[in-house]
Parts: C-alpha cells; structure tokens; sequence
C-alpha cells in the first residue's frame, strides 16, 4: 500500500527524522495562508501516489504567499501519469548545498532489511544503479539487532559525508531503518536527504510503501490509505480477497496460486502475446469469487480473451468448472474464453467447460497457444491448437 509524501513525513518524524515543517492544502487560499504563515519561501508540491512529480510540474518554489497560491492554483487539478491532483503540500523551502539518496528495502535473497544509500541524491534510485552501480553503498541489517552503529558510519563513509555529519547520520538511518521494521513497509526511502547550507541533514522528500500482509497489525496505516487515488479494481480485488495487478497486455489471467500464476503470464509471452494482468484467485474458486474476477478482468478494454488456469488439488476440478460456469452467466462476457485444468476429476472438469463452449487444454502450452490464437480472431485455430 502506497501513502503520500506527507503521511511518510508524518512517520518518519516520530523517530527523530528532521523533516522540514509543512502542512497539506487543498486549495490555492489554502496555500496562500500557509506560506503567510511561515513567513519563508515555499515548496508547493502535489500529493498524488505517482512518481515523476517534479518533471510534470508538480513541485514548485514559491518565494511569496501570493507566489504560493498562484503555483498552487496551477498544480490542483493537474494530471499526473492519470491521476489528478487534490491536495499540496506546502513545506519551508530548505537552503541545498548538497542531496543524498537513503532507503531501506527488504532483500528476499539475503533474508534481510538491506539499506542503501548514495551521494547522487535526488534521482531515481533505479537509474543510479543502471548507470552509475559504484555509487550505491549497501549493508544488510541484522534481522534482530537492526542496524548497527558501525554498518551506518560505513554508509556516511562510503558517500563521503562530513565527519561532522557522521554522528547525525547514524543516528537517522537507524530511525528509517526502525520505522521501516515498525510499520512492516516493503520500502522506505528519503531522497533526496539534503544537507542544508546551515550544515543540517533534512529530509526534504520521503516515500514509504507497506506491505498489504502486514496491515492487519497497524489498522492506523489501514487508515492511510487514499480511497479517491486507488484503483477501482485493485480495491475491488482486495474486497473480494483477489490478488490483482493490472498490466498492459491483452490476455486476460484467471489462476489459482501465485507462482502459478507467473509461469502462465511467462507462457502467454513465450507464444508472442502478453498478459494484461496478475491475478491470483486463491484457493478453491467459488462462483462469487469468479464473477468478481472476471468483473475485474474484462474492465479492461484491451482484453482480447481470457484465459483460466486451475490447478485442481484439494478443490476439485470439477467443482472449479461449475463454478466458472456460474460466474460466465452472470458476467457474460463478449471475448473468447480458454481454460486449462488439471487435477482431481479434470476430465469432467473440461467436459462441464466445452458443453458451456468453452476452448479448453490439457497443458499450460496448449492453453497459452489456444488463447494467444483466440486472441488475435481466429476462434477456429484457437480451437484446434
């Protein structure tokens, strides 16, 4: 789950981060009276869940609080990579003499919370690492003693910090590093953390991500989340316990367990299509459930046909098939279908599905070949693949 830069800003402060002082508007007079408030420049910026904020002009400096409201007026409204924006932030401008870059992400290969961080701060950490690998320092905390004093010092050291900011820099990133482990988050990054021409570290912008897993233990950051910029099908998926990512191709995925789930989207691209979503039914495939995935599935106008791929353990297959069928009558869907099953009772699986004319396989293969050739309009050959 995503939150604002604010609500970020918000958590971070509670572990002694030094966050510049801001507060959210909504409208431009909003705004106006902030800055007057203050009585220092400004740094208007747009609260939405998107990256590339600043290159869509959505981060502003404003001098004055007539300034303030005039870039406040010009961002409200504005579309962002298809969000608009509601609501600004409106912080003390900070004097930079210098950015950095600090995060921590959880590492699944090393088991542990790796925390990163470089002296080219303000870019994305993505493309320092494409371009420029030498200038990301990295240690791995230790899972139950945290960050270590000497494993902070060594970060400082390896982006040439001023001794005179070691001390400091210690000392805040121990406090990502608990605040990312407190909230259960998967990422939590400052970038940039400036140090101010008053020689000060600050961090001037902050991101923070939760794991959905680890909500249940923090109905306080359930609480964070941004119903109006959430998308109405992931929020859909996760009322109906579906696990669903909308992505940009045009086969539509109905499967039964995650990693299943990925080797069929990897077989719709080995036969030269591409998946138009990640989407995990879980276990068992209620007629409910189904329906509510296909909902969300054929929501997307660039679904050219669907394919379900169930593997039938403990659920048998043929109560998996009726309930797809169930689900078809109440979605009717327009474009071709193709499902593949496999395990208990398969056979009478495909049976129920071909008598409700469905294209169904016996292998991953066949279903991905059927459902590419469906997709592209030719029923026939999908039929006969």
């Amino acid at each position: 789950m995503k939150i604002h830069e604010y609500q970020a800003k918000q958590i971070l402060a509670r572990y002694n981060i030094p966050i510049p002082r801001g507060e959210l508007a909504a409208t431009p007079a909003e705004a106006r009276s902030i800055a007057k408030s203050y009585g220092v420049p400004v740094v208007v910026k747009a609260q939405v869940l998107v990256g590339g904020r600043g290159k869509a002009g959505g981060v502003k400096l404003a001098a004055t609080p007539d300034e303030a409201e005039v870039v406040a007026e010009r961002i409200l409204g504005l579309n962002i990579k298809g969000v608009t924006v509601r609501k600004l932030l409106v912080a003390a401008a900070t004097d930079i003499a210098k950015e950095i870059y600090l995060g921590a992400v959880l590492d699944r290969t090393s088991q542990r919370v790796v925390v990163m961080a470089s002296a080219e701060g303000g870019v994305e950490i993505e493309e320092v690492a494409r371009t420029m690998p030498e200038k990301i320092v990295k240690v791995a905390a230790d899972p139950f003693l945290g960050l270590a004093d000497f494993q902070a010092r060594q970060l400082a050291f390896g982006i040439g910090l001023p001794t005179n900011l070691v001390r400091d820099f210690v000392r805040l990133a121990k406090g990502l590093v608990q605040a990312f482990v407190d909230t259960d988050a998967s990422l939590a990054e400052i970038n940039p953390l400036v140090v101010a021409k008053d020689g000060t570290l600050r961090a001037i912008d902050a991101k923070i991500v939760l794991d959905d897993n680890g909500l249940f233990r923090h109905r306080d950051l359930e609480a964070l989340r941004d119903l109006d910029e959430e998308d109405i099908y992931e929020r859909e998926a996760r009322m109906n316990e579906l696990s669903y990512v909308k992505l940009d191709g045009e086969i539509g995925c109905m499967v039964n367990g995650a990693g299943l789930a990925m080797a069929t989207m990897d077989m719709i691209k080995l036969y030269g299509s591409a998946p138009a979503n990640f989407l995990d039914i879980g276990g068992g495939a209620r007629a409910e459930r189904v329906a509510a995935a296909l909902r969300i599935i054929l929501s997307d106008r660039h679904v050219k046909a669907v394919l379900f791929n169930i593997f039938g353990g403990i659920t048998r297959c043929d109560e998996v098939a009726r309930g797809i069928v169930t689900a078809l009558q109440q979605v009717k869907p327009s474009v071709p279908m193709v499902a593949r099953l496999i395990g208990t009772n398969e056979e009478e699986g495909r049976r129920i599905l071909g008598e409700a004319n469905m294209i169904t396989a016996a292998t991953l293969a066949e279903a991905a070949q059927k459902v590419v050739a469906a997709a592209r309009g030719d029923e026939r050959r999908g039929d006969e693949v």
